[in-house]
């Protein structure tokens, strides 16, 4: 039986779909992509002929009556979303609608943005000792957010952050984030379009990030990064401290040990 494969197509460089994620799309019959997120690059992988639908301008009904039809003539298919699907990608409501059709489909994940991120500003989320545990979420827009999860309610954790989906509201997002707890003093950074050829990156602290946004005329496509982990503070893991042992290495003996 013809799948519908969800494809998730990295945060931008087209390079950085998966080898799955790649075979899928370049064997397709039929590709519905988010055009006002994924890289157009990538549907240069499809093959000659492919039918290749935006749904940038379709409603659900329409995305699911188009793979309802390509799978009736069992063409394959591939719903290509921007960066991985299962963090603000709509893909629960997809899956549902096809299960009431009896229709397969199989999911393929993709590079978050906000891994892609990281790698571009060259920063690890869980420094030693400094912040192991990293919250992903967003301001409330047309979208409501649970009052448990208000950006000023998170920040009491005083952890990594990471916002989708609020730079252009990014003066709010600074005065939830102080009223939670951060300091003005706590690094920021906001990163346009991560790893697409025309991003562009901001640092700074909670105190100036706003200004410097606006500065740097970002108002969609960028993700908030927030927490002490992009600060200069930093300790070295024990992973591969000499001193530390593990089923795969023993232990340096300490000289002091025999004085």
């Amino acid at each position: 039986m013809t799948l519908v494969s969800f494809v998730g197509a990295g945060p931008g460089d087209k390079d950085l779909i998966t080898l799955k994620g790649y075979r899928r799309l370049s064997e397709a019959d039929v590709v519905i992509y988010a055009g006002s997120l994924v890289n157009p690059a990538l549907l240069d992988y499809c093959k000659d002929g492919a039918v290749k639908s935006d749904s940038a301008s379709m409603t659900l009904e329409d995305i699911i009556n188009q793979m309802a039809e390509a799978v009736a003539n069992d063409q394959t298919v591939v719903r290509l979303q921007t960066g991985d699907f299962s963090i603000y990608g709509s893909i629960r409501e997809q899956i549902e609608e096809l299960k009431k059709r009896n229709i397969g489909y199989e999911c393929i994940p993709g590079v978050s943005s906000f891994l892609g991120a990281a790698s571009s500003m060259g920063v690890e989320y869980t420094v030693p000792d400094v912040a192991q545990s990293v919250i992903i979420t967003r301001m409330a827009g047309r979208t409501p957010v649970p009052e448990s999860e208000s950006l000023k309610s998170l920040a009491q954790h005083q952890t990594s952050m990471v916002i989708f989906l609020s730079v252009q509201g990014v003066r709010k997002v600074v005065r939830e984030l102080l009223a939670g707890g951060y300091t003005e003093a706590t690094p920021a950074a906001v990163i346009y379009k991560a790893t697409w050829p025309e991003e562009k990156m901001v640092k700074g602290t909670l105190g100036d990030i706003a200004d410097k946004v606006k500065e740097a005329g970002i108002r969609r496509t960028a993700l908030i990064m927030v927490g002490e982990f992009l600060g200069d503070e930093y300790n070295y893991s024990k992973l591969y401290d000499a001193q530390f042992t593990h089923m795969y290495r023993k232990g340096v003996p300490d000289d002091s040990d025999n004085q």
